[in-house]
């Protein structure tokens, strides 16, 4: 039983790296995907399973944002904020793991989940500006405040978040960060 379970834990994270390979690089998918993501030498060859990757579809999603092709920038945002999601998990789940046996490998994890972090942040940040650039405000509104909650309203693009949400018309109250003590 305990043999099964492992095996179908494999067949998950296999089929959650092929998921993400899809998103990432869908030419490199190999079309034969049901007969090889069963095998554990599908894993290794998932390479392009990082936040390198992720910002590479943010940028797809840039151009094509700039080309004014707005349903294809959605497509890719989403896309990287699905993968950024899936990313964090995973690091998540390794640091938690390694916890207490060897601490240099959840401060690895850790950093890059910090940087995971912001490309989602990043990609939140963007669908909501093309919501907005599409007239579809009451759609950017969660993604803003996914920001604000993320990165809290001391930071600089968490109070840029809110500052959105000001001018959507969401919040009505100006936040206005306290200052620095100079003692």
């Amino acid at each position: 039983m305990k043999r099964l379970l492992s095996c179908q834990r494999l067949r998950r994270v296999v089929c959650s790296k092929a998921l993400l390979l899809a998103v990432v690089a869908p030419s490199t998918l190999p079309p034969v995907l049901a007969q090889t993501a069963s095998s554990p030498a599908a894993v290794a060859s998932v390479s392009a399973f990082d936040v390198r990757a992720v910002q590479a579809v943010l940028a797809r999603g840039d151009s094509a944002a700039a080309a004014g092709n707005l349903p294809e920038a959605r497509r890719y945002y989403d896309q990287a904020r699905d993968a950024s999601k899936q990313l964090l998990g995973f690091y998540r789940d390794l640091s938690g793991a390694f916890r207490g046996l060897d601490a240099r490998i959840p401060r690895e994890m850790d950093d890059k989940g910090r940087q995971v972090l912001d490309a989602l942040v990043q990609s939140n940040l963007r669908l909501a500006a093309l919501f907005r650039r599409q007239n579809q405000p009451e759609v950017a509104v969660p993604l803003l405040v996914e920001v604000v909650k993320t990165m809290t309203p001391t930071t600089e693009v968490g109070r840029k978040a809110y500052q959105q949400l000001l001018e959507i018309g969401f919040a009505s109250t100006p936040y206005t960060a306290p200052s620095a003590n100079p003692n």
